[in-house]
């Protein structure tokens, strides 16, 4: 849930800078104590996991979350106070203070949920996590809003300031969306090799004493977590692959498609979850299996809603899609079959580790060494499909055709006849 609203507070803040395109020293300063209170979030976020029953810690996660809200507030105020700061459709705009009424309002909603989530986790904490998770579908909800009154009360007939280019419920740009993703995958990455180097790196004083100073035999103890990490490595690698593939051929992203990668990005976030977990339990325990099973769960969800994002796209393909990929041509079936290799593999992973659970993690492994072959071989896998349904559709057709010429000829005869 910390994910998601860190990621709706960066969209917010790339959109306030849509609206301010110059700053100066004080600017600078208060997006700096800004950026300050966002990387401070994580460590409210682990109060309120150590302490959910601890009114105290979702307090303190929702003083800062109001805090950073009044900081753009304030941004806001003073941008307008200088119109040289504010981009050029509001500064050459006659009605700058309805603007700037405008964005103060859908900059100070969140804050203001963030309020009442804050007052309820003194009355009953499970209220105050759904206020805040509230926040994470607002600009959702605010779009909806309008749509759902003017089917109840009709189009409003005059509206005296157009709403503006930027305002939070428009999607961002894709560029964006893009430059976002690969920061949590860099980040995902990093964290696995900083959880193998933190925890498995033997000391030299076990080395001397344990394995008589040899230390191939005291790195050999650590093999199982080596061929977890190389494993986890290889399954965020492959994702950012596919990922980058999908936005190589999107023309534009729409809300729902943000939403979808925000969600996607969540939980690829949790992929050192899973590293840590495939290696910390005994052997062919139950621990293990279900350490296991968490992980293709953790991976399935990850790839799914990168292949929601494919639907989501082809849904509008004219206006999101190249033309290249669109329904029914040899790059769509290729983009397919990328985007749904995962959830397959990890979906059949995971029943096989139910019905072979002495095997869970040869399984788990031999899954995540062949994925990558496949995306090697997927191409020619792809075509030689084609080809196959091609062949199979031409054997199909000349006997569809027979059958309609007998058809017609029998109609002829019996209208001739009649």
């Amino acid at each position: 849930m910390t994910f998601l609203i860190v990621t709706a507070a960066w969209a917010s803040h790339i959109r306030l800078f849509q609206v301010i395109e110059r700053i100066d020293d004080f600017l600078a300063l208060l997006n700096l104590a800004c950026m300050m209170l966002i990387t401070f979030l994580p460590y409210t976020f682990s109060l309120m996991a150590s302490f959910p029953d601890d009114p105290l810690g979702i307090l303190s996660f929702c003083v800062c979350a109001i805090i950073i809200g009044l900081i753009q507030a304030v941004i806001v105020i003073y941008g307008f106070r200088r119109p040289y700061l504010l981009n050029a459709h509001i500064c050459a705009s006659e009605d700058q203070i309805s603007y700037k009424y405008q964005i103060l309002k859908m900059t100070l909603r969140a804050p203001a949920l963030f309020l009442i989530a804050g007052i309820l986790s003194f009355i009953f904490c499970p209220v105050a996590y759904a206020v805040l998770a509230l926040v994470i579908f607002l600009p959702y909800i605010t779009q909806c809003a309008p749509w759902c009154r003017n089917k109840i009360k009709g189009p409003k007939e005059f509206q005296r300031v157009p709403f503006y280019t930027f305002h939070p419920n428009e999607p961002l740009s894709k560029e964006r969306v893009e430059a976002f993703s690969d920061g949590v995958f860099a980040i995902v990455a990093t964290l696995l090799i900083l959880d193998i180097c933190e925890d498995n790196v033997p000391e030299p004083k076990e080395v001397a004493e344990k394995f008589h100073g040899k230390l191939i035999e005291a790195l050999s103890e650590y093999g199982p977590e080596f061929l977890a990490y190389f494993g986890s490595f290889v399954t965020v690698g492959l994702l950012w692959f596919v990922h980058h593939s999908l936005y190589l051929y999107i023309t534009k992203s729409t809300r729902l498609m943000g939403l979808l990668n925000t969600f996607s990005l969540a939980f690829i976030g949790g992929l050192p979850l899973a590293f840590q977990l495939t290696h910390k339990f005994a052997a062919k325990s139950r621990n293990e299996l279900e350490a296991i099973q968490i992980s293709c769960v953790i991976i399935f969800l990850a790839s799914l809603f990168q292949f929601a994002i494919w639907a989501a796209a082809l849904y509008n393909e004219r206006e999101t899609l190249h033309h290249h990929v669109r329904y029914g041509g040899k790059e769509h079936a290729f983009m397919f079959a990328k985007l749904s290799l995962y959830p397959s593999v990890t979906f059949v992973t995971f029943c096989l580790t139910y019905v072979l659970s002495k095997f869970s993690t040869e399984i788990f492994h031999l899954m995540q060494i062949i994925v990558p072959f496949a995306f090697v071989l997927l191409r020619i896998i792809v075509r030689i499909a084609l080809a196959i349904l091609t062949w199979l559709f031409g054997r199909l057709k000349p006997r569809t055709s027979i059958l309609k010429e007998e058809e017609e000829s029998v109609i002829s005869v019996s209208e001739a006849t009649s």
